[in-house]
This record gives C-alpha cells, sequence and structure tokens, in this order.
C-alpha cells in the first residue's frame, strides 16, 4: 500500500519494527488524501482512486477512495476510511471526508469545520478562536497538494476545503477535545502523518533494545525524545546519530529505569512542554489518560520565581499548558526552564544515583526550544 512507515532501521524506526505493531494514518494523512482525490476531480472530472500523497518525511502511501460525489454547486467530495494500524486510536475506522470547492483568484486555501469537525473556542491552542479544528501540519500538507494538484492541471489553487469526519462529533466526547474547547467534533491531527501503534509491553521492550542497541555502538550520548518533532530538535541540537535517539513516547519511567541498570554517560530528554510538566510533577507515563497537566504546580513553580498572585492565578486557571507557559513568558517568568530544571530533578531521582548526566529540552509545537538546563 505506502513506503514502509517505520522508516529507516536505527533509532525510531527501529524501535517500531521492533514491537511488531502495525502503524497507520493519521486523520491530517486521511484529510490530505481526501482533499486530493476531490480537488482533482473538480480540475480534470475523474477522481484518482487510489489517491497517492507524500508525507512531511517522504513516505508516499496510497489511499483507497470509501466516497466519490459531485455536487450541483460545484464541489467535489472525497471520503477516506481512517486505518490507524495496531493503536488503539478513537478515531480507527472512521470516515474522513473532505469538499472541495474552487474560489476566486487571490483567495488561497480556507478551510472550513463540516459536520464532526471541532472549532476552536479558547486560547492556548495552536490555532486562533474561532479556527477549525484543523492543525498546522495537517492545513500545510493540504496546501501543498492542493499546489501540486493545481500546477499538474492548470488549475489556480484557490478552493474551500472543508473537513469532516462521520460521526466525530460523537467519538469527541472519548477525547479531551471538550475540555479544550474544542467543541462540535474531532481535531485534524497528526505532525507526520503516521499513527505510532501503543502496546505498552512492546514499547517498554523496545525503549530496552534502543538502549542495548546504543550501548553496543558504543554511544555515550543519548536521547529520549516525546515524539518526532522532539528528535529533529534535539538531532539539530547534538547532532547525534540515529542509534542514540530513543523514542520515549509516554514511557519516561521505562527509559530512566532501564539506564538506571544499564547507563550511558549522558541522557538529554527532550520534549513539549506540556508533557514534560508531567514528568516535572512526578509523573513517569505521561499518557493523557493516565496524566494531566498541572497547572496548579505551574502556578507554584512560577509564584517560587517572583510571580505575582494575579500570574500564578492565570497560570493556574489556564486552559493548556502552553497557553500557562506564554502567561509567563510574557511576565518574564522562565517558566520552561523551572519545568525543565524540575524534571531533570525528578529524573536523577529515579536515576539513584547511576552514573548518568541528565540536561532536559523543553519544546512547543513548533520545534522551538522554550525551556532548557544547562
Amino acid at each position: 500500500m505506502a513506503t514502509d512507515p517505520a522508516g529507516p532501521s536505527g533509532g525510531r524506526g527501529a524501535q517500531l519494527k521492533h514491537t511488531g505493531l502495525r502503524p497507520g494514518w493519521t486523520t491530517g494523512a486521511c484529510a490530505t488524501a481526501a482533499t486530493t482525490a476531490a480537488y482533482t476531480a473538480l480540475l480534470t472530472g475523474e477522481f484518482p482512486d487510489p489517491v497517492t500523497i507524500t508525507l512531511p518525511r517522504g513516505q508516499t502511501p496510497s489511499f483507497a477512495l470509501a466516497v466519490e460525489e459531485r455536487s450541483a454547486d460545484g464541489s467535489a467530495t472525497a471520503g477516506i476510511v481512517k486505518d490507524a494500524g495496531d493503536d488503539p486510536d478513537v478515531t480507527h475506522g472512521a470516515l474522513v471526508r473532505a469538499t472541495v470547492r474552487v474560489l476566486p483568484p487571490g483567495s488561497g486555501v480556507v478551510f472550513r469545520a463540516g459536520p464532526g469537525v471541532g472549532t476552536v473556542t479558547r486560547p492556548g491552542l495552536p490555532l486562533p478562536v474561532g479556527e477549525p479544528a484543523v492543525n498546522p501540519v495537517p492545513r500545510q500538507m493540504m496546501r501543498e497538494h492542493v499546489a501540486r494538484v493545481a500546477a499538474r492541471y492548470g488549475g489556480g489553487g484557490d478552493c474551500e476545503v472543508t473537513v469532516s469526519v462521520d460521526h466525530g462529533e460523537e467519538l469527541a466526547r472519548s477525547t479531551w477535545n471538550p475540555r479544550l474547547g474544542i467543541l462540535g467534533g474531532l481535531s485534524i491531527l497528526g505532525t507526520t502523518g503516521i499513527v505510532v501503534p501503543y502496546s505498552c509491553s512492546a514499547w517498554i521492550d523496545s525503549i530496552r533494545r534502543g538502549v542495548d542497541v546504543a550501548r553496543a555502538a558504543g554511544r555515550t550520548h543519548v536521547a529520549a525524545c516525546t515524539g518526532a518533532t522532539s528528535e529533529r530538535t534535539v538531532t539539530e541540537l547534538h547532532g547525534l546519530p540515529e542509534d542514540a535517539l530513543l523514542d520515549m513516547g509516554d514511557f519516561a519511567g521505562a527509559v530512566l529505569k532501564y539506564l538506571r541498570r544499564h547507563p550511558v554517560d549522558r541522557l538529554t530528554v527532550c520534549g513539549g512542554f506540556a508533557k514534560l510538566s508531567k514528568l516535572a510533577a512526578g509523573h513517569l507515563d505521561l499518557h493523557s489518560a493516565r496524566s494531566q497537566v498541572d497547572k496548579g504546580f505551574l502556578a507554584s513553580l512560577a509564584a517560587g520565581a517572583g510571580a505575582d498572585a494575579a500570574l500564578t492565578g492565570a497560570i493556574s486557571t489556564a486552559n493548556t499548558g502552553l497557553a500557562a507557559l506564554r502567561l509567563a513568558e510574557e511576565a518574564g517568568v522562565p517558566l520552561g526552564d523551572l519545568v525543565a530544571a524540575q524534571a531533570r530533578s525528578e529524573a536523577l531521582a529515579v536515576l539513584r544515583g547511576a552514573p548518568v548526566a541528565v540536561d532536559v529540552v523543553c519544546i512547543d509545537r513548533a520545534g522551538l526550544i522554550v525551556g532548557r538546563t544547562p
């Protein structure tokens, strides 16, 4: 069906292969494929089936169409059934649709939330209030594929893309969207286009294998990363080879406990600010189902750095961890560095004196460093 999503033989790709679990495709990848097929149909009169797209890391999966519709208003709709692989994803099997309508020249690509896709109603998310919950990377993927189709078939590239998910509003009740102020349905997500499947035992075993491989290769510095963005950041920061990269995911405790018994000279922990704030608060499992960002804890860190009552109150009631971070940054309080330092302390406590030097790097959704220990 596609290029092997597990990627190369070392680091993150090797861990995924070792689990024996089958990866899948994000809602963002499905929406991009549906958009590509619908816009192609508008320009050529034919829906490509299967439709092939290019993911951010170069993989070229092909998707079979479940829906092909032309409407009297001049729009076209294509639908893809999401395959999440072996991950227990709430959206596995969901029908993701994209309806594309040509707009006047100069309009660009405009996104709309159709049935089952939420709308942002609170600040603190990577999209402004009032926008459809189609995250930045899927938006960029769809823009790029619209441009490619336009270049190939002589279109202008100006269109409205309405993304919808059948039964999405019902599915969203099983997610954190309502609590985050994303109302009316699901978010269209994905930074790589690939769903990495989770089996706790398999993934923890893959972490241990990753440490063993790094030690056998003579690596003295490894990095534990929460995902692809943090892996890219730490690679740019330290120039580590692929076999020194550990895909920690949510299992911070698994990395630290194994390194306690099988130490390396240096460990860099790199991840999103919100996830690492959980580690800073003492959680070793960073999954959203098992630990939450404690804004009261963040407020206490800020208070210890001189934040006044108004700021600590605002942080404690912020919608998201990143919203709390932005409030602190605006007031000149280095909350990112404070979280990194406390996460480092927690990591050292788990290591229990093992000869491992630890540094921590916190990033935002774009991979920019927002906090760091020396």
